[in-house]
């Protein structure tokens, strides 16, 4: 027995070893899909066409920060290297170059200007003169309204430089500013230019470990370390209903993108397989490795916004639930493609992108594709089910591997009243939410059409089980009493621990063939529930399903711990034998098998907001387990409770010295190998 168990270990382990790899995206265009995979997509968006300053007869730009679409469909450029706001008509022709305003009589110009907005409540243009540390407002004629210095507020800290960089007004007259350096959120300033307070600061974040060393540090040795300060932003828009979108350009953060209400609370949405946060999987090596950074971002129509990549330089594009509809762009000096993008903005359905070391402006028109798209999402965020769903059906005849289509569709459908064509589709798209919605609509009038059926057909299953029950109990006695009764020895030792697991041990009760019955049944049932899981609680991709993978999750751990504890054991005076330690262990997996299949038939019944009873039954079944493998441990060994509990916790760090030592042997064997092989290959080429 023993033999065939190390076997079976080997065999497992060696299972075990394989892990998936994940790579990232290295095509142009893509999405990913549910499972976090990148997936090759039709490109949404074209170059139309690539301007510098010489196209505008206004020389070159230089280092140019900001960009901005007015109301007016004028397009207002912050060039900042040259000191000068530009302004372009939604042709790219020059209309108007400020450079400066007259102030009393006096010619003022800016000073290394970073950000413009156009106020189109009242036709002013609102610039921040960084390096002169001021807002100037300017009315159409570009004649100076006001100047609004640094502000003089007990709420802000000693010491704090005012750096106007970005700004946007809201439907109140109220001003945003974002000033670099300030970590404490972005500035609100009323109608007549007063300064009221921070709003959506930003979560500090800080390593454990060096607060840990932080609060044993002396206040010298506290002075020298990091201060552990909150994210500051990096630049904002404003949609229609004046919510504020923002981006801050911390790498990893869990939301670089936020969409404030006035009280400066964040209600982005994010819905989608993942939050809207760019590339999902990155490398952590190469020329740009690690996390997407946002350095600007742009509302849309329909809810959509987009925002683009400092560090890689694509433009991802989400809708309002936060679903990643496209991507597009790349970092690199050929036309179509950005050195250093600075600013984004939306001319209509066009992309224009400023780059700041290549001094122009790139605008992109969308494709086919990205027209179907556009056209999906603004016709379902207006209430045209009709005409989204036609425009989604397009789109999957252009890319089938699109789930947010199905998604679409499925929304469509949905507000129509098809909610069993909604659940097919939202399944398709891998939309949990939205298929529990569906299927508590659908189920709701399946009740209703089929009650009496229904509850006859419970009364059927119930009366059956039952007599098939009694039968069987019927036929089993007799002659093979004694073997029935070893196989229900497990059944009796679930309800009565410490008197079954003391019959098996003593009275001889226990079997090896059932333990193995009960490994077997367990694998079978975890592949069931695997696969057959609801969909509203299966979060299990079913085209990776291995069943000799499945192994690794039940036989190595339960080969694992029986041969952790019998070696622990018998340094600890333990009574139980190796064949005793394998029955206990496998008698106390009966919950897990017990429980198992009805909840995976009643998790096809269950919405999401009904899936609480669904885990309460993984942890019933699970500290069942647990307390059955703590008394049979206790009773085999005949240990007190507590020698038992620092039994089962040494054989735990035991099991992770064997895994360390296998990992090392595999290791080492397969260098070995390898060198043997070279050494083959050397010999060969010279003989």
């Amino acid at each position: 027995m023993k033999r065939i168990l190390i076997m079976m270990f080997a065999v497992v382990l060696f299972i075990g070893m394989a892990a998936p790899v994940y790579a990232a995206p290295n095509n142009d265009t893509y999405n990913y899909n549910f499972w976090g995979q990148s997936v090759p997509a039709p490109s949404p968006y074209e170059l139309e066409q690539v301007m510098y300053g010489t196209d505008w007869k206004t020389g070159n730009l230089s280092s140019p920060q900001d960009l901005f679409i007015g109301s007016d469909r004028r397009i207002y450029i912050a060039d900042t290297g040259n000191d000068r706001i530009v302004v372009l008509n939604d042709q790219f022709r020059e209309v108007q170059v400020i450079s400066g305003f007259d102030n009393n009589g006096s010619k003022e110009t800016f000073n290394k200007p970073e950000g413009v907005f156009y106020n189109g409540t009242d036709g002013h243009l609102l610039i921040a003169d960084t390096q002169n540390r001021r807002l100037v407002e300017l009315n159409g004629q570009g004649a100076l309204v006001r100047v609004m210095g640094e502000p003089k507020s007990s709420l802000l800290r000693e010491g704090f430089q005012y750096m106007p960089t970005k700004l946007v007004i809201d439907k109140a007259q109220r001003i945003y500013v974002i000033s670099r350096g300030s970590y404490e959120g972005i500035m609100e300033f009323d109608t007549d230019g007063e300064f009221n307070g921070f709003i959506g600061t930003n979560r500090v974040k800080f390593n454990p470990v060096d607060l840990f060393w932080k609060r044993i540090s002396t206040k010298a040795q506290r002075e020298q370390m990091q201060l552990f300060i909150p994210l500051e932003f990096n630049n904002l828009d404003i949609d229609e209903d004046g919510f504020i979108y923002t981006t801050t350009s911390e790498e990893k953060s869990d939301r670089p993108i936020k969409r404030l209400n006035p009280s400066g609370v964040d209600i982005l949405r994010d819905k989608g397989y993942f939050p809207p946060k760019g590339d999902i999987r990155t490398l952590e090596v190469g020329s740009a490795p690690g996390s997407s950074i946002f350095i600007d971002i742009a509302k849309d129509e329909g809810g959509m916004y987009s925002a683009i990549d400092l560090k890689r330089g694509r433009i991802f594009t989400y809708d309002k639930d936060g679903n990643m509809l496209y991507e597009f762009g790349g970092l690199g000096s050929e036309q179509g493609k950005f050195r250093t993008p600075s600013a984004i903005a939306m001319l209509g359905d066009k992309v224009l992108v400023l780059d700041k070391d290549n001094n122009r402006l790139s605008v992109f028109q969308p494709t086919r594709y990205g027209s179907l798209i556009r056209e999906a999402v603004k016709s379902l965020y207006d209430g045209k089910t009709d005409t989204s769903t036609a425009s989604w059906r397009q789109v999957l005849q252009m890319n089938g591997n699109f789930e947010v289509a199905y998604i679409g569709i499925g929304k469509s459908l949905l507000k129509n009243g098809d909610n069993r064509g909604a659940m097919s589709y939202f399944k398709l798209g891998n939309n949990r939410d939205y298929y529990s919605e569906a299927f508590k609509r659908y189920r709701k009038e399946v009740v209703f059409a089929h009650f009496g059926t229904i509850v006859l057909g419970i009364a059927l299953v119930f009366g059956l089980g039952y007599t098939t029950v009694k039968i069987a109990g019927r036929r089993m006695r007799g002659k093979h009493y004694t073997e029935i009764g070893v196989l229900k020895n497990p059944f009796y030792t679930m309800m009565h621990p410490f008197n079954g697991f003391w019959e098996m041990k003593y009275e001889q009760k226990g079997r090896l063939k059932v333990v193995v019955i009960c490994l077997l049944l367990l694998v079978l049932f975890t592949i069931l529930k695997r696969q057959y899981s609801g969909f509203v609680v299966n979060m299990n991709n079913p085209l990776e399903l291995n069943s000799l993978n499945e192994l690794k999750f039940i036989v190595l751990p339960f080969l694992l711990w029986c041969m952790a504890n019998w070696s622990l054991t018998t340094l600890m005076d333990g009574e139980g034998k190796f064949k005793e330690i394998v029955m206990a262990t496998g008698y106390a997996l009966m919950p897990l098998i017990l429980i198992y299949l009805p909840q995976t038939l009643y998790s096809n019944v269950i919405t999401g907001s009904e899936s609480t009873f669904y885990y309460l039954l993984d942890a019933i079944a699970y500290i069942w387990f647990i307390w059955l493998l703590f008394v049979g441990t206790m009773t085999v060994h005949q240990y007190s409770a507590s020698k038992t509990v620092v039994t089962m916790i040494l054989t735990l760090v035991v099991i992770g010295i064997i895994i360390f030592l296998g990992v090392l042997f595999f290791s080492m064997l397969q260098q070995m190998i390898n060198f043997i092989t070279s050494i083959y290959r050397e010999l060969s080429f010279r003989f």
